[in-house]
């Protein structure tokens, strides 16, 4: 993912996942880390579906989707509205961002209420992802093959 992200030339995602911020960004504006908490094994993305919501099929390929845009106009998920689509690397997916609907506002603090009665924290910078407050590997990052 870190090599992705350090390709510059590589820009066929953009509109789907960094529209507005310029690649070589998303390090220092927060969006990608060199070390990522996800290989310490307590960080998780996630978002809501409707109980036996089904899954669209859609172009995987398909670039033409903008993150930022009403739900019926961005990549097709069945995640509930969110402001955002998920992995969207802008200041509209900041948690706290008020520039999205009730619905999307209401719908992040259900999430963000589930996670931390179950004792995760958000990271302000993306809805979708949450630490594990007690980590058993806080400062241990795991990098193995799998197969």
């Amino acid at each position: 993912f870190v090599s992705w992200a350090a390709d510059s030339d590589d820009v066929l995602q953009q509109q789907r996942f960094y529209p507005t911020v310029p690649k070589g960004e998303l390090f220092s504006q927060g969006y990608i880390a060199e070390r990522s908490g996800h290989s310490r094994g307590s960080t998780v993305d996630l978002t809501l579906v409707t109980i036996g919501s089904q899954q669209p099929q859609v172009d995987p390929l398909a670039n033409r989707y903008d993150c930022r845009q009403p739900k019926p106009l961005r990549y097709p998920d069945n995640s509930l509205e969110m402001g955002t689509g998920y992995d969207c690397f802008d200041a509209l997916s900041h948690t706290d961002n008020e520039q999205i609907s009730e619905r999307a506002k209401q719908n992040r603090q259900l999430l963000r209420s589930i996670m931390e009665a179950a004792g995760f924290s958000n990271y302000p910078q993306e809805w979708w992802h949450y630490t594990l407050d007690s980590e058993p590997y806080p400062d241990r990052y795991f990098d193995f093959p799998i197969q």
